[in-house]
Order: structure tokens, then sequence, then C-alpha cells
């Protein structure tokens, strides 16, 4: 079990510090990231948190995946590794066509 925690279906008027509220009760908190639209700043209803141990995370699932916050029941789970992205493009050479 990992320390990074994904947490889904946040109310668009959720805060790194309504969520580091909610988690401490759990344990340490190392890390929040909220996630927001790039051009309009506008939260997209998703973010990670990281707790200081695997136990304190597994512990922050049982507790809070389910619970309700700002009236949204907000969605706890082990976050996914990061999938690579493909380089993309044509990498940068001339190309005849």
């Amino acid at each position: 079990m990992g320390r990074k925690l994904y947490v889904g279906n946040l109310p668009y008027s959720a805060t790194e510090q309504s969520l580091r509220e909610t988690f401490s009760r759990c344990g340490t908190i190392d890390s929040i990231t909220m996630v927001t639209d790039r051009h309009t700043g506008q939260s997209k209803g998703f973010g990670f948190v990281e707790m200081s141990t695997s136990g304190e995370a597994q512990k922050a699932i049982q507790e809070l995946n389910g619970s309700t916050l700002a009236d949204r029941q907000i969605k706890v789970s082990e976050a996914k590794p990061k999938a690579p992205r493909g380089g993309g493009g044509y990498g940068g050479g001339r190309h005849r066509w």
C-alpha cells in the first residue's frame, strides 16, 4: 500500500485547507495537490493527498471513503502510478512528405 491517495468527487468549493482539516484526523499529511483547469483555474473535482505512512493512508481510505465533504460523497482510494506518456510528435527531425 502506498502513501498517495486519490480523492474524487470533491465539491468545487473544496480547498487545500478543507482537505487538510479532513485528512489530518487520520494522520500526518505530507502534501496536497488540488487539480485545476489550466485555463480557468476552476477545480476539476479531484486531487491527491499524500500521507506520512502507508498505515495512515489505509486508515484514511477506511474512514473517509464515502464520507461527506460540503454535501458531496467523496471517493478516497490508493492513487495509481502515473502512466508514462508517449513522446508524440515527429521527434524534431526533418521530414520529407
